[in-house]
């Protein structure tokens, strides 16, 4: 019985509620839209008609596009509560179902990789290739602008995008490319095979890229100095005297290279000189290079260095180019003593006449002088501590004729 009762009282309930025919209650308004006695259907479809349904433009560099929203409101809560002759305000809600997976995808179409500028470098010199500039897109700030706009009523958003530089840029790499140090020595052109294989020497150096803490070898650039390498034969030094040789001027190239690396600021860590001085730097300042001798130097510096040579009209240079330190190198040279050479030794010719010159042997320092960019020295660094032989000179005396070849004064009147 108990159960009966309830059910009774539930369906009387439902009889009175509905009593109204499903109506709304006279005298109602939604939105300005007069609803009062119309069904609830009736009331609702009117109401809809008139409310405004804001679209939302999505504005990017390439157009604009139109969100794909669901609309929903509280129509038939507001019609279902209202009491007679009251008038009330439908809300219209937007939703974006797919919001964030839309704008992932916008953010990525207009998104661009940019690309680093690249360094053509080679025996000819540099050259250059600009950078791309890449596009980043804010895909954090368009999904928040979003969800503003949605909830506060706005119609339009805009994709946000900027201009991205590489991290390696044209302006990055010609700064560390710039001029470190230029060294040049002068030589007899007219010496065609001395020449030639000055210019071969360099000529294989020049182009030579060296990156950071990489050590630099004459030898293992140049290759053996052979007929079958390229080189001609001209005058070496062996013991302490000047003789035939193939490969003969070469020292002259690496010496020059020696001169441009302690004035680029790179580390020697191989540098051997001649057993006699040479008349084409100042002493303790060359480079001798052989079979078992080599000139080695390290690149001290973060970036590459880039070395560039040449040989032609009677003068060899080289030029480092890289990231500069703000310092300058220099190098000067001081001699400690001399030795005179001996009496030049003489022998029977048919002529008079020096046959080799004497030259002096001597021993000498040399020394790295490092500035700072106001021109303060901030450290003089001992290269190398050297002794140069001497030279014994040679002389040619004419012989004098035999007894019976001298004529009396009477025989030749």
């Amino acid at each position: 019985m108990k159960y009966m009762r309830m059910i009774a009282l539930l369906l009387a309930g439902s009889f009175f509620l509905g009593g109204c025919g499903g109506k709304i209650r006279r005298g109602v308004e939604v939105n300005g839209v007069k609803v009062g006695g119309m069904t609830y259907a009736e009331g609702a479809k009117l109401v809809r008609d008139a409310l405004v349904y804001l679209p939302l433009t999505v504005r990017t560099p390439d157009g604009e596009f139109f969100a794909e929203l669901d609309y929903s409101d509280d129509v038939d809560s507001l019609l279902r509560g209202a009491k007679r002759d009251g008038k009330y305000t439908a809300t219209v809600r937007r939703e974006w179902i797919a919001l964030e997976e839309v704008l992932d995808m916008v953010c990525r179409d207009h998104a661009k990789e940019g690309k680093d500028a690249q360094l053509v470098f080679g025996a000819d010199g540099f050259g250059y290739i600009p950078e791309t500039n890449g596009i980043s897109c804010d895909y954090h700030k368009l999904v928040a602008d979003a969800v503003l706009a949605l909830k506060e009523g706005k119609t339009e958003i805009a994709l946000s995008c900027r201009e991205v530089s590489p991290e390696v840029t044209e302006e990055k790499l010609r700064a560390r490319t710039r001029l470190l140090a230029t060294f040049s020595t002068k030589y007899d052109p007219s010496n065609g095979p001395r020449s030639r294989n000055i210019a071969l020497a360099a000529e294989r150096i020049s182009g030579t890229e060296i990156e950071s803490g990489e050590e630099f070898s004459f030898n293992g650039k140049v290759g053996k100095r052979t007929a079958e390498n390229g080189f001609e034969e001209a005058n070496v030094i062996l013991e302490g005297d000047f003789v035939p040789g193939v490969g003969g001027g070469v020292c002259q190239t690496s010496t020059t290279l020696f001169g441009a690396a302690l004035r680029a600021g790179l580390t020697v860590t191989e540098s051997r000189p001649h057993s006699l001085s040479v008349g084409y730097v100042p002493p303790s300042q060359d480079a001798m290079v052989s079979e078992y001798s080599d000139l080695k130097f390290v690149n001290p510096y973060p970036y590459p260095v880039y070395l560039l040579g040449r040989a032609e009209d009677g003068v060899v240079e080289f030029s480092f180019y890289g990231m500069p330190d703000g310092l300058r190198y220099e190098v000067e040279s001081e001699v400690l003593f001399r030795l005179e050479p001996p009496p030049a030794r003489v022998v029977e010719g048919s002529e008079d006449r020096t046959l080799r010159a004497g030259k002096a042997g001597l021993a000498s320092e040399s020394y790295l002088l490092v500035y700072d960019a106001l021109g303060n020295l901030r450290s003089r660094t001992l290269i190398r501590r050297d002794t140069y032989a001497c030279v014994q000179g040679v002389e040619e005396r004419a012989s004098a004729p035999p007894p019976e070849e001298i004529l009396s004064e009477e025989e030749v009147s």
